[in-house]
C-alpha cells in the first residue's frame, strides 16, 4: 500500500528504454510517486486483476493512474484500454495514453474508448520531464480521483 500522499502509477510500454526515461523524469520532479512497469497488454491485465505473476498478496497494488502505450505485443493499448473500460472493478482508473502516435484516427479512437487522456510522447528529455510533473499536478494535485471499487488482498 501506498503511504499517503503518494500515488502509483502503472505504466504499460514494451520499450525499456522509455519506461527507464519516465522514471527518472518523474524522480527529477520530485513528486514522490511512485511507479511501476508492465510491458504488454496481457500483463497489464493481469497486474490489475492480480493474475499470474501477480497473484501473490501486495504484489499488485492498485495503480491512481495508468500511462498505457498503443503499440505493445500480445495485446494493445487499444484492446487493454477497451477491457479496462469493459470491466467494472477497473473502469474508474484514469487511463493516459501516452505513445508517440499522433494520428487524429487514434486521438478520436482512444477516446470513444475511454481514455481520459492523450499525451503525445515528446523527443526531448526535458520536455518529458515537464509532462510527468504536469501528469502529477492534474491527476494528483487538482483532479478528485474516485475511490477504488476492487479491494486488495
Amino acid at each position: 500500500m501506498n503511504p499517503p500522499n503518494r500515488q502509483l502509477i502503472l505504466m504499460a510500454d514494451d520499450d525499456c528504454d522509455d519506461q527507464l526515461l519516465v522514471e527518472d523524469a518523474l524522480k527529477e520532479c520530485q513528486t514522490g510517486d511512485a511507479i511501476k512497469f508492465v510491458c504488454n497488454g496481457e500483463e497489464l491485465m493481469d497486474y490489475l486483476l492480480q493474475r499470474g505473476d501477480y497473484s501473490a498478496p501486495g504484489s499488485a497494488p492498485l495503480p491512481s493512474l495508468i500511462l498505457l502505450d498503443l503499440n505493445m505485443p500480445r495485446k494493445d493499448g487499444r484492446e487493454a484500454l477497451a477491457e479496462i473500460r469493459r470491466h467494472p472493478d477497473l473502469r474508474r482508473i484514469p487511463v493516459v495514453v501516452f505513445t508517440t502516435s499522433k494520428a487524429d484516427t487514434d486521438v478520436n479512437g482512444l477516446y470513444d474508448l475511454g481514455a481520459n487522456s492523450f499525451v503525445p510522447k515528446p523527443t526531448a528529455y526535458d520536455a518529458l520531464v515537464k509532462i510527468m510533473n504536469a501528469l502529477s499536478d492534474y491527476w494528483f494535485g487538482i483532479a478528485e480521483l474516485p475511490q477504488p471499487k476492487l479491494k486488495r488482498l
